[in-house]
């Protein structure tokens, strides 16, 4: 296979609904839920349930446009081929700065992971365990998407089993009167919608599945059927674990806790180590093989636009990866875990930004009817003209409110880290885009 015929078009499509929604699932169960259920306790109370599936109902309003989209064309770039089309070239060379920035956070969840390892077994250095775990998920992405897939499938698994446990040990302890006041609502509606504010980036992160797009076997129907149904089911799941935390250790024991505290309470010893490890743990091992699956695709596109080297696009003729791109990202995630970087600090420098260009590349999907009236008129989502627009405007005004939160809680430093990356990503938009050859890279299929 030569560098100059690389293309996304060269993907096996081999992921189906079950393997989508693995991805699904482990991107969107995060340490998060760990210490954001404490969160939203201390916010509304025993209302912590209600809150996580408005949330849930805020996540699916923001993905309105990418379901749309995903309903009516296949994309193969996923978001970067969204940017293309639907905003511009000049545009897309810059988003893919900005995505490629945002996505460091790899390296976060290895050391993160490491300090959950070293909590049970003490005594191992912690670069050593984020070296060991990072290594071997960017391993089993090298030998092919189906062994990322089957691993992500098992992870799921377990967490979803270590989750369950938290739940069934706890709903036959929780105290009588749960709805009862005091103690629900307990911020009234103004602490109710700022805990729904704060969960959605625990019940968030399906939509990224449409980076995946290429290797979906049918990409149309189970993409926007995985980002709704993963997205609802895990807040479900989420809700029942915020009931179990709120109702049986008095409020004041619990707000503003990490569900361990109300874990040891509940759980033998015994269970309560899996919990940690299959909870916590794979939770973070989980999202960080979920991002590794993804987070290729839409750089490789570029590359075969030549925004960047079209050889770094190369797949590996035997396991059908782009393995040089996955080395790269491995040397970008083991560089600050090896350095001692603050991981997130970098990580939050792009944060910001990334809302903004989805926000950007939402407002673009209003387009949908008019650069692909044909598959939109097919999609099994159509909608009429005035429900497509109120959906798609509603779902953008939910994502302004979160960036305006996520905003809130930026440093100086932070704001600066932003600033400094839209320079670049303009400067490298303006620059390159003569260079650019944007390959066709939306299907119809």
């Amino acid at each position: 296979m030569s560098t100059t015929s690389v293309s996304t078009k060269d993907l096996h499509k081999s992921l189906g609904r079950k393997e989508l929604f693995s991805v699904a699932a482990g991107q969107i169960i995060g340490a998060g839920i760990m210490a954001l259920t404490g969160v939203a306790i201390a916010l509304t109370g025993r209302s912590a349930n209600l809150a996580f599936m408005l949330a849930a109902l805020a996540v699916v309003a923001i993905s309105i446009p990418t379901i749309f989209l995903a309903s009516s064309v296949r994309l193969r770039g996923g978001q970067y081929t969204q940017a293309a089309v639907f905003v511009g070239k000049k545009f897309a060379g810059m988003f893919i700065i900005i995505f490629i920035v945002s996505n460091i956070s790899l390296a976060m969840y290895a050391v993160s992971f490491a300090d959950y390892f070293l909590a049970l077994v003490p005594g191992i250095p912690t670069k050593l365990i984020a070296v060991i775990v990072l290594t071997i998920i960017f391993i089993v992405n090298y030998f092919g998407v189906g062994k990322a897939a089957f691993l992500q499938t098992i992870m799921v698994i377990v967490l979803a089993i270590a989750l369950a446990c938290f739940t069934a040990f706890g709903l036959f302890k929780v105290e009588p009167g749960y709805f009862q006041n005091p103690g629900f609502i307990t911020n009234g509606l103004t602490g109710l919608l700022t805990a729904m504010a704060f969960l959605t980036f625990a019940t968030g992160g399906a939509a990224v599945i449409l980076n995946l797009s290429a290797e979906a076997k049918n990409a149309k129907k189970d993409i926007p059927f995985v980002i709704i149904v993963s997205t609802i089911a895990i807040a479900l799941l989420y809700a029942l674990m915020s009931t179990v935390a709120a109702g049986v250790l008095p409020i004041e024991q619990v707000a503003g806790q990490p569900l361990t505290v109300v874990a040891k309470e509940i759980m033998p010893t015994w269970i309560y180590v899996f919990f940690v490890v299959g909870g916590a743990m794979f939770a973070l091992i989980s999202t960080l093989n979920a991002q590794v699956s993804w987070i290729t695709k839409p750089i490789m596109q570029a590359c075969v636009d030549n925004w960047f080297p079209k050889s770094f696009a190369k797949l590996h003729p035997k396991y059908n990866t782009p393995y040089r791109l996955l080395i790269v990202y491995y040397i970008i995630g083991m560089i600050p875990i090896l350095t001692e970087w603050d991981i997130e600090f970098i990580a939050n420098s792009a944060l910001i930004l990334l809302y903004v260009s989805l926000f950007v590349v939402g407002a673009g999907v209003l387009r949908l009817p008019k650069l692909f009236p044909e598959q939109w008129n097919n999609s099994p989502f159509h909608v009429n003209t005035f429900w497509f627009y109120t959906f798609n405007i509603i779902g953008l005004i939910v994502l302004v409110i979160q960036t305006l939160l996520l905003a809130q809680n930026l440093s100086k430093w932070g704001l600066i880290g932003n600033v400094v990356v839209l320079i670049l990503a303009v400067i490298f938009g303006i620059v390159r885009n003569n260079k650019v050859d944007m390959e066709i890279s939306v299907e119809n299929e």
